[in-house]
């Protein structure tokens, strides 16, 4: 029996039987029961795969057997093809959110504003804010992107400069009379160093081996005491901030530290030898020696970030 070859391209459920495709077709008799009438040009019934005439080409007309088959393997073979946009990440589906350019309230990614995805930053703008100009794109850092590594011989430069004109203005401002350094050479050092070590107090309970010898100073006008100089001995493993509470309470200084957020109330401890300020994190035995001198100042502000200043 002949059937056509484009059976499946047909939205009906009957085909016409080509007569050309097939040499040996000259007709054929409707198969309904009731009518049997050669039809030179037949229908062929895709879902119970008989012949009708005209009049009795589709499902209904001949009450088929097995209506909707036809239907059926046309949908299956549609939902096995592969959709266009499988393995593919559409950005036109985008969640709402608010255009990320400045001072802009429009809502994306809804039906009526679509996102416009830029790129270069990374972010979602409506349509009037789409193009780089628009939205500064330029100056924008975009989304998830790395920190640029700056050049190390720079970050140096600009950190000693910084470090000098942060010095100069903390002397010019502060208009404080710091102590001198003592001693540098060796003998008078240690001869200096013998000594306080016979005058400094602290923990008779500490290790010998472990004690750093300092001579500790303050302002006249942060002090209740007579004397705002003394002698003491830390451990090594101390760190800095515990020695500013321990040498404030020995030279009777008001420590609010721990109280105050404002700057201007905080003691900071400055290392004369050192010519800086020492961070309170920093450890007795790594930042000071023996014979040092440091001085309690309150106000002086904390030492300088030099890569963030």
């Amino acid at each position: 029996m002949a059937s056509s070859s484009t059976a499946e391209a047909h939205d009906t459920s009957y085909v016409k039987m080509d007569k050309e495709a097939d040499a040996t077709l000259i007709g054929k008799h409707c198969q309904l029961e009731y009518c049997n009438q050669l039809d030179f040009l037949p229908f062929f019934c895709q879902s119970c795969k008989k012949t009708f005439c005209l009049d009795h080409r589709s499902e209904t007309a001949h009450k088929c057997a097995n209506a909707g088959a036809w239907a059926q393997r046309k949908r299956q073979a549609q939902l096995s093809k592969t959709s266009a946009g499988e393995g593919k990440r559409m950005r036109d589906l985008v969640s709402q959110k608010p255009c990320a350019a400045t001072d802009c309230k429009t809502i994306v990614g809804t039906s009526l504003v679509p996102g416009v995805h830029c790129s270069s930053c990374n972010r979602d703008y409506c349509l009037k804010h789409r193009l780089k100009e628009e939205h500064d794109c330029k100056n924008k850092i975009p989304i998830g992107a790395r920190p640029a590594q700056l050049d190390v011989a720079e970050q140096t430069r600009s950190a000693f400069a910084k470090l000098k004109a942060w010095g100069a203005a903390k002397k010019e401002a502060a208009g404080r009379a710091l102590p001198k350094a003592k001693p540098t050479s060796v003998s008078a050092r240690l001869v200096a160093v013998n000594n306080l070590k016979k005058s400094a107090k602290g923990d008779a309970k500490l290790p010998p081996e472990k004690r750093v010898y300092l001579y500790v100073e303050a302002e006249a006008e942060t002090t209740t005491a007579k004397n705002y100089k003394g002698e003491f001995f830390y451990s090594k493993d101390w760190v800095i901030g515990r020695v500013l509470d321990a040498a404030a309470k020995s030279l009777q200084i008001e420590n609010v530290n721990n109280q105050s957020a404002e700057e201007r109330d905080k003691l900071r401890v400055f290392h004369v030898e050192g010519g800086r300020v020492l961070e309170f994190n920093e450890k007795v035995g790594s930042a000071l020696v023996s014979g040092n001198t440091i001085v309690l100042l309150r106000g002086i502000g904390p030492p300088p970030d030099l890569i963030e200043m």
